[in-house]
């Protein structure tokens, strides 16, 4: 069962992943504002079609404007999918209008959360929501105030099927899942004390239907909680961060004559990540290239300032240049390197394959020693069992190696002992990646390849054209119901070799949409 839900999963991300994060969030939203506009025309929507339509040129005019400027001023690449996001968001938090004054204070608030975003930052790092900060600088101001019109009966069922695509692409149901499990169970709670006070008749029913689809909770999870750049790096923090504002959301607090409900939750709960997520975000300096096999790279990095990771985490480096195309100027990559390298870091990367090569591939290939890059921040939780007697099985896929060097060469520097087994699965001995490394930390192989590695250990066993099947991995590893088995490889991989892993006491993946 499990496996099987793993496969589904990995083709989602599979599916999903040939979009940019950024330009996912843009067309789920995009989606969402022309329903609400076809849906306005009813009459069922606070806000008019004519409202709607203001509004939205209003903030898309400043925020376009305002971080058009920032970038000239800063010498940045301007992403204008970042710019149209944060106008799409403020129109369905703020309270649209086609009066003068209004619209006045609507541009105040796309003027400062689009300005937040160089202000408010630390190291490539959103210390506050955009949107979020914009909205609660506004009704703060007196100028305006938020309305979170989006929390409506006609918008929840798109808000879902929207939201849910945007959640699996950033990889955060799991948290999502639980801040709307809490809001939505603090905000029943909430609406039962008021109606016993009140000596109302309520279902419980009626609260749950009252508080999950006649309310922002779906939205300010989905397209605002979610934000990577407003997260921190572990699991844990995550969902530490996500009950929190699931609370504070849920179950407002007054604090003078403000209320820290919607949007102010979210940025008490962007304060807490900012806290766990302070030295994940540096500036590293390209010292070297190298090519492992005949389709990947390695880039080797110095960092300027201390970077903390743990070994089998990823970071996300942002490569800047002109005319990005839909895949962005952000991507993913496992750290190849053990802490104890720093400030020595290494990632790898596929480069051969694509007949059409992305804007970020190639301006990544056009680096030379000495260029500087942005890692925005690190996160994940692919990491060895905290127990270091447990039994590992290690399944790479190609590239997919990558974190598990990262750790075997942290086993190796801290002298730690580990009963480890590593799966490689290539397409030909000469894609075998980091066998310098591997064969350095002693444990047993077992390679799947077309043809046989030449010079291999006494301790790595090529599988002779086995079929990676669950009986092929049996075979060749016969304790496999002892061992928490780990998988790293592109999502359509992955969801062919899960099943094979059902058997092993744990499962757990690691699965990148590639670049």
């Amino acid at each position: 069962m499990i496996s099987t839900l793993t496969a589904g999963w990995s083709r989602v991300l599979q599916f999903l992943g040939q979009v940019s994060m950024y330009r996912l969030v843009l067309l789920s939203l995009g989606t969402l504002i022309v329903i609400a506009f076809v849906v306005s025309f009813f009459g069922v929507l606070v806000p008019g079609p004519l409202e709607i339509v203001a509004t939205l040129a209003v903030l898309t005019a400043v925020c376009v404007g305002v971080d058009a400027i920032a970038h000239r001023v800063m010498r940045l690449s301007h992403r204008i999918e970042s710019s149209l996001i944060t106008a799409a968001i403020l129109l369905f938090v703020l309270r649209p209008s086609i009066e003068i004054a209004d619209m006045l204070g609507l541009a105040f608030a796309g003027a400062v959360a689009s300005l937040s975003k160089y202000v408010l930052a630390w190291r490539g790092r959103h210390i506050f929501n955009p949107a979020a900060f914009g909205a609660a600088v506004l009704t703060i101001s007196g100028l305006g105030a938020s309305a979170w019109w989006v929390g409506s009966p006609f918008l929840a069922a798109p808000v879902l099927l929207l939201g849910l695509a945007v959640v699996l692409r950033t990889e955060r149901l799991r948290i999502i899942t639980l801040f709307v499990l809490i809001a939505v169970a603090v905000t029943v709670l909430r609406l039962s004390v008021q109606a016993q006070q009140a000596q109302f008749e309520v279902t419980t029913g009626e609260l749950l239907s009252l508080a999950l689809w006649q309310s922002p909770i779906l939205f300010l999870g989905a397209f605002m909680l979610s934000e990577p750049l407003t997260m921190p790096p572990r699991r844990w923090q995550q969902m530490a961060v996500a009950s929190l504002v699931g609370v504070l959301v849920g179950w407002p607090i007054d604090v003078g004559p403000f209320t820290l409900g919607q949007e102010r939750a979210l940025l008490i709960g962007n304060l807490l990540a900012f806290a766990f997520a302070l030295r994940t975000a540096v500036r590293l300096t390209l010292a070297r290239r190298a090519a492992p096999t005949p389709t990947v790279q390695e880039l080797e990095f110095t960092t300027k300032r201390p970077l903390r990771f743990v070994p089998g985490q990823y970071l996300e480096l942002e490569v800047p240049h002109r005319r990005p195309d839909a895949r962005g100027t952000r991507r993913e990559f496992s750290i190849a390197s053990a802490p104890e390298d720093l400030p020595t870091l290494r990632i790898a990367f596929r480069e051969g394959g694509a007949k059409h090569p992305s804007s970020y591939k190639k301006a990544l290939a056009a680096m030379s020693p000495g260029d500087a890059l942005a890692v925005t921040g690190v996160w994940g939780d692919f990491l060895l069992p905290s127990n270091p007697t447990a039994p590992v099985l290690m399944v790479a896929a190609g590239i997919g190696v990558t974190p598990f060097v990262s750790q075997l060469r942290h086993v190796r520097l801290a002298e730690e002992d580990r009963d480890i087994v590593l799966v490689y699965v290539a397409s030909e001995a000469a894609e075998l990646a980091f066998r310098e490394d591997i064969e350095a930390s002693g444990i047993p192989v077992i390679v799947f390849t077309r043809d046989q590695p030449q010079n291999m250990p006494s301790n790595w066993h090529w599988a002779r054209g086995v079929r990676l099947d669950a009986e092929g991995l049996e075979r060749v590893v016969p304790d496999l119901s002892a061992r928490h088995a780990y998988i790293s490889g592109p999502p359509g991989l992955i969801a062919e070799l899960a099943p094979a892993l059902e058997k092993a006491r744990s499962l757990t993946t690691d699965a990148f949409a590639g670049y």
